[in-house]
């Protein structure tokens, strides 16, 4: 007997823990190279390598994308109920990820803890170079991303609720209807008969789902890497740092919640 061959989205779930492994090392990294940018005063030896790191961490995400992408290839509908994610990590999905205006709001969150850090321990006079050291330029520059972002997102919500509307179009509703009358009557033959024009009506549907996944996939990273061309190197490097956390550490919560 012939071994079935594993779908896109089953290989997709076998290696999605060791992307996740990689972010964490990756993580790791960042953390290591922030440290020693605190505490190197040559400052310009560090850029080479905080710009490398930017690089790789950038990278590592356009791959989870990638590899997304394959996975969605003829079971897009599995893509809003993921498997590879927590019930937790579910209950915050926007059309298949993360809504991309939430690095926007963690930059706001993460430089406002780190100012106030730095307030606390009375180092306001010292540039600590990290998000909490935003300056006017840049603080300008985010929130004019954040609008251009917002309208962006608004533009794509107006496209999946297209897509969620046309579930009850006169098509849909006058197949249901022609199918449920045959099962009443227990025309098992005539219920057969119409699966190829169920397959038929579907089939542009699930792909209007694909385009508006992919939009939105590319807003998310879109929005990732203009927060890192406004950013220093070294602010880029904490903001990533705080971006792979927050991946991390809701996905660990989500699995001890779905495990008790």
């Amino acid at each position: 007997m012939t071994k079935p061959e594993n779908t896109p989205r089953q290989i997709f779930n076998g290696i999605f823990d060791c992307w996740l492994c990689e972010l964490n090392t990756i993580l790791e990294q960042l953390v290591t190279a922030a440290n020693s940018n605190n505490c190197n005063d040559n400052k310009g030896d560090s850029g080479s390598v905080l710009h490398l790191l930017i690089i790789q961490s950038i990278g590592h995400y356009e791959e989870y994308y990638k590899m997304k992408s394959d996975a969605e290839k003829g079971d897009i509908i599995s893509l809003f109920a993921p498997a590879w994610l927590t019930s937790l990590e579910d209950a915050s999905l926007w059309i298949a990820g993360w809504r991309p205006t939430t690095v926007i709001h963690l930059l706001y969150s993460k430089s406002g803890i780190q100012l106030e850090a730095s307030l606390a321990n009375l180092i306001p006079l010292f540039t600590a170079g990290d998000l909490g050291d935003l300056n006017l330029i840049q603080l300008n520059r985010v929130e004019e991303l954040q609008k251009k972002t917002v309208r962006a997102e608004r533009r794509i919500g107006e496209k999946i609720a297209k897509v969620q509307e046309s579930a009850a179009d006169t098509s849909m509703v006058d197949l249901s209807n022609a199918i449920s009358e045959m099962i009443r009557e227990e025309n098992e033959d005539g219920v057969m008969d119409h699966n190829g024009r169920v397959e038929s009506m579907l089939e542009p549907k699930t792909g209007a789902l694909e385009e508006v996944v992919h939009m939105a996939d590319g807003l998310r990273m879109k929005t990732l890497k203009a927060v890192i061309e406004i950013l220093t190197p070294i602010q880029g490097v904490y903001f990533l740092i705080a971006v792979a956390e927050l991946r991390l550490r809701v996905h660990d919560w989500g699995l001890k919640r779905d495990g008790d």
